[in-house]
């Protein structure tokens, strides 16, 4: 009867005893965001690297937001391009931030998704109280490839490395060809199926029947809203120069369906995506700093938004899937968990990695078959408002440096709710490897 009593009373104080940090779940506030000019690959950041630019948006986010010499509980970020070298890219990169020295740094990667779910785990940890601030970032730079060589002459150089004596060094040598010097560039295809992302979401429009039409009139109004952005200061304290450029350099305000139309396709001699319709190669960073809402007070920070749920999927792209159709099942979920319909945001912010993307997505939700069969789902998730769409514009004309979109929606809708004084936003964005990572942002 004693061990009885032993084992309840064992059993009584684990289910009284915290998880990980806190028992009570805190708000996670959006106190806001900073980033470079995203610009075209090989342009203004062609002699930079990843580290540079990352550095260069943490800083911003310190400068704006006075954390000069302040320790805080995390930063996450990360690039889905990188060199070998910079295996401890976010820990770097916050050593020249200007925050103290003993805030950690962590990389992570999750493709397109990268700093939008480093949001979602500094959120996660904020909510447990395990930490009181920190920041999530992501940087990419098409402009600094990691050009490595075959792995037949990495084998002969280790090879040498590992013999014993001066001739064993030397033998492996007399097996180097002309062909050992042919480079080997990143990977841009997607290795289950040898097709680029463009393949993949050429093959999505086909299914779904998207015409290059529609798909140029989204682009268009990317432009133009991105254009009317900048024009009408709403980037300016979002922003923050870098290496001479002060704005992102490939929104065209001034291009018409004219124009858009007189562009070839880009991934299938008969396909509707071009390069007027599709993300840019880019280079660029974007942080943003995410807070518990008395650290953000108690330091006179403004809480712009708080961060309420997220999501991640993935679909079965090599069983016959679209490759970017995962956030068409995140976000049905994550309403589920939220309790709310697709109809009740004031803002949409959809990643444009193709004005395709988009297209078949918002398709896939006002679509009985695919609600029910694909979702379960009674009846269709139905259509949203497109003049709440990417408002500030989208990747199609600001550019995608991969792992900085999400930083960069996150800050851009947290202003949107900011100005407002109230609402809520989606956050939806495809990613590589069939993936997708969806947010809700609320004021």
């Amino acid at each position: 009867m004693l061990a009885f009593y032993r084992i309840t009373l064992r059993a009584s104080a684990y289910r009284r005893a915290p998880m990980l940090v806190g028992s009570k779940l805190r708000q996670v506030a959006v106190v806001g965001g900073a980033r470079i000019p995203f610009a075209r690959a090989h342009g203004a950041y062609a002699t930079v690297g990843n580290q540079e630019l990352l550095t260069a948006s943490l800083a911003a986010v310190v400068d704006r937001f006075a954390l000069r010499g302040e320790r805080l509980g995390d930063v996450i970020a990360g690039a889905v391009t990188k060199h070998s070298s910079q295996w401890n890219l976010a820990r770097e990169s916050v050593l020249g931030s200007g925050l103290a020295p003993e805030t950690p740094g962590m990389d992570l990667q999750r493709a397109c998704g990268t700093s939008l779910e480093a949001a979602i785990l500094i959120g996660n940890k904020i909510a447990l109280g395990q930490i009181d601030a920190g920041i999530a970032a992501g940087v990419d730079m098409a402009s600094d490839p990691p050009v490595v060589f075959s792995r037949e002459y990495q084998q002969l150089m280790l090879r040498s490395f590992r013999a014993r004596s001066f001739g064993e060094r030397i033998r492996p040598w007399f097996g180097l060809r002309p062909r050992h010097f042919k480079p080997v560039l990143p990977g841009v295809n997607e290795p289950r199926t040898g097709m680029s992302m463009g393949q993949h979401c050429e093959k999505m429009a086909r299914s779904w029947r998207i015409d290059r039409g529609e798909q140029d009139e989204l682009a268009l109004s990317s432009h133009r809203n991105a254009s009317k952005a900048w024009a009408d200061g709403f980037m300016s304290d979002l922003v923050v120069p870098y290496l001479g450029l002060k704005t992102d350099n490939n929104v065209r305000g001034d291009t018409s369906l004219e124009k858009l139309a007189k562009l070839r396709p880009a991934f299938a001699a008969d396909g509707t995506l071009t390069a007027g319709n599709s993300t840019p190669m880019t280079d660029g960073s974007a942080a943003v700093l995410l807070a518990s809402e008395d650290w953000a007070r108690a330091r006179n920070l403004p809480v712009q938004a708080r961060l309420t749920y997220g999501k991640v999927a993935a679909v079965d792209f090599i069983g016959g899937e679209g490759l970017l159709m995962a956030p068409a099942y995140a976000v049905p979920r994550m309403l589920a968990d939220a309790g709310i319909r697709l109809q009740d945001f004031d803002c949409y912010e959809i990643h444009e990695a193709f004005a395709a993307q988009v297209l078949c997505t918002l398709k896939a939700w006002e679509s009985p078959e695919f609600c029910r069969d694909r979702l379960g789902l009674a009846e269709p998730l139905g259509s949203i408002d497109r003049a709440k769409l990417n408002v500030k514009g989208s990747s199609v004309a600001v550019g995608h440096p991969f792992a900085a979109t999400g930083a960069r929606i996150i800050a851009t809708l947290a202003k949107l709710l900011t100005e407002r004084g109230s609402g809520r936003g989606l956050i939806s964005v495809c990613t590589a490897g069939g993936m997708g990572v969806t947010a809700i942002m609320e004021r």
